[in-house]
């Protein structure tokens, strides 16, 4: 019996030919750079297809202190340097200023509405794509980094800079506009405030002047009353004095004639006058004691009653009656009262407003017209650039030229692997066949035999 031989297979080899595949791309090198090339030409033409796109930028600093001092020297509004630029950071990153802008621009509504998109959509892609608003860390930012930077990103046939710069000075127009609305206000409202305060003054003056003109007619009134009262009570008085003398006279009168006196008579007089004779004789009499009314006689007890009975008034008699009469004379016209009724002028005499109305002349003399106000500094404008952004047709060809080359070395390789294979495979065939027709022809000799 013969027995057939078992083949074994071919072993492949696991291990890379560094070499060997370097050989092969190195013996393929017209073809990857062919592929290269080719790439390369695609993409540059691809580039050149491409609508060109441009970038410009500007950067905003604070102002100058000099430039918001007429502003902050109102007292009315403080601004400082570094407020003003992040309100017009805050401006020119506004949704609200950026669709202003866009509509008042016939050439941004012409590049960015095109057919099919309607004006919100291409104010959308303007607003996203198109503007970018850089600013510095809040946290490092310090007057020298302090700054707002803006880029605007936009295709060929717009002129960029002139935009951006547009835009930039729309938002500050806005901000400057609305701060001098802001003063306007304030100013307005400071200036109410302040003719509230002197109408409540005036108010109150009035009813301070209203009611010293009532306590002036009050004390008069009862000054008056007192003064009348004290006039009758005093020609009461008088007259019951002039009474009491009347009766004190009558009962002098009396005595007088029972003493059988006519005429003025002294006590001593009266002693001497039986014992002494004819002659004549000078007497003096000294004597402290007040001698009685009857000793003037009824001869001038009774002129003095009639005189007193004859009397139509005794205010003559009191000096007080005078002065009384004085007083109520002057009580007339209260002189005090008057000037305070014909002030023509009140304002003038209204205390504690004068500090009010050099504020209120000082507010009507604050400038609310900020037309000519640097909000910020333009530190860098915009300006023409001297080639896009987008495409950079050097790096697209650059691009295309090392795409190609790898695609070109991958089909090398695979090319080279396939044939390997297929080698290998042939190699196998061969190799079977020739082991079986080895075994099948070798017997034959020792059969025939």
């Amino acid at each position: 019996m013969t027995s057939i031989p078992k083949i074994s297979p071919v072993q492949h080899r696991d291990e890379i030919d560094l070499l060997g595949l370097f050989q092969t791309l190195w013996n393929k090198k017209v073809q990857i750079g062919a592929s290269a090339c080719l790439a390369g030409l695609l993409a540059g033409g691809y580039a050149f297809m491409l609508t060109p796109e441009y970038q410009v930028s500007t950067v905003l600093r604070p102002a100058a202190l000099n430039d918001l001092d007429g502003l902050n020297r109102s007292k009315v509004y403080t601004l400082t340097p570094n407020q003003a630029l992040n309100r017009i950071g805050a401006s020119l990153d506004s949704y609200d200023t950026r669709l202003g802008y866009f509509r008042t621009n016939p050439e941004l509504r012409e590049a960015f509405v095109t057919p099919g998109r309607s004006e919100e959509q291409g104010f959308e892609h303007f607003n996203r794509s198109a503007l970018r608003v850089i600013q510095p860390d809040s946290k490092k930012a310090d007057l020298l980094t302090t700054f707002i930077g803006l880029d605007l990103r936009y295709p060929k046939g717009i002129d960029g800079h002139h935009v951006l710069n547009g835009l930039v000075q729309y938002a500050i127009q806005k901000e400057r506009e609305s701060v001098a609305e802001d003063l306007n206000v304030i100013v307005k409202n400071r200036i109410k405030e302040i003719d509230d305060e002197l109408v409540s003054a005036r108010a109150e003056y009035d009813i301070a002047k209203k009611s010293q003109i009532a306590a002036l007619q009050e004390d008069d009134e009862v000054k008056r009353g007192q003064l009348n009262d004290e006039l009758r009570a005093l020609r009461v008085q008088l007259k019951l004095r002039r009474a009491d003398r009347i009766a004190q006279l009558d009962e002098a009168i009396a005595i007088a004639r029972s003493l059988g006196l006519k005429r003025p008579s002294t006590p001593s007089s009266m002693a001497h006058s039986e014992a002494e004779g004819g002659g004549s004789v000078i007497r003096t009499e000294i004597n402290n004691q007040q001698v009685p009314m009857y000793f003037l006689g009824t001869d001038a007890l009774e002129a003095e009653k009639q005189a007193l009975r004859e009397r139509k008034t005794d205010d003559f008699v009191e000096p007080r009656v005078a002065q009384i009469r004085k007083e109520l004379m002057m009580l007339e016209q209260n002189r005090t009262m008057q000037s305070l009724e014909q002030r023509k002028n009140d304002e003038l005499f209204i205390k504690g407003v004068e500090v009010l109305r050099a504020e209120r002349s000082r507010l009507n003399a604050v400038n609310t017209d900020l037309s000519g106000l640097r909000l910020v500094s333009v530190d860098q404008q915009a300006t023409e650039p001297l080639s896009p952004v987008f495409p950079r047709k050097s790096v697209f060809i650059s691009l295309g030229v090392i795409f190609g080359g790898v695609i070109g070395m991958v089909y090398v390789l695979l090319r080279h692997a396939l044939k390997s294979r297929r080698r290998d495979e042939l190699r196998e065939t061969i190799l079977v066949k020739n082991v079986i027709g080895s075994e099948v022809i070798a017997p034959l000799p020792s059969t025939a035999q």
